[in-house]
């Protein structure tokens, strides 16, 4: 009996090993002279957004879809982990110019 379980334990292990899903991804998008940096991006549920500003006055990444509204003071950072899938428009709420796309994959 003991047997048995001393071979089960390291096949279990190489089991639950094979069942972790991949490791999400952090994706970089730069608000840099009043442009969004990339204008059109492609991410999965589960990534993280490193908004990154550059600028040195404020700008947000605003969701048109209500989806997120990050504030980044100037020269600052911030993060977000994305919870569903779908295309989100999004702008900064001082700059209605800076406009881009977020395209979230399940």
């Amino acid at each position: 009996m003991r047997s048995w379980r001393l071979f089960s334990c390291p096949i279990a292990l190489v089991v639950a090993a094979m069942a972790v899903p991949a490791h999400a991804a952090t994706i970089e998008i730069t608000m840099e002279n009043l442009v969004i940096s990339p204008a059109e991006i492609s991410a999965k549920v589960g990534d993280t957004i490193n908004w990154i500003n550059k600028d040195v006055f404020a700008h947000t990444a605003t969701a048109k879809n209500g989806d997120f509204d990050v504030s980044l003071p100037p020269k600052t950072s911030a993060t977000s982990v994305l919870k569903k899938a779908g295309t989100i428009d999004y702008y900064c709420r001082y700059h209605p110019n800076m406009k881009a796309t977020l395209k979230v994959e399940p």
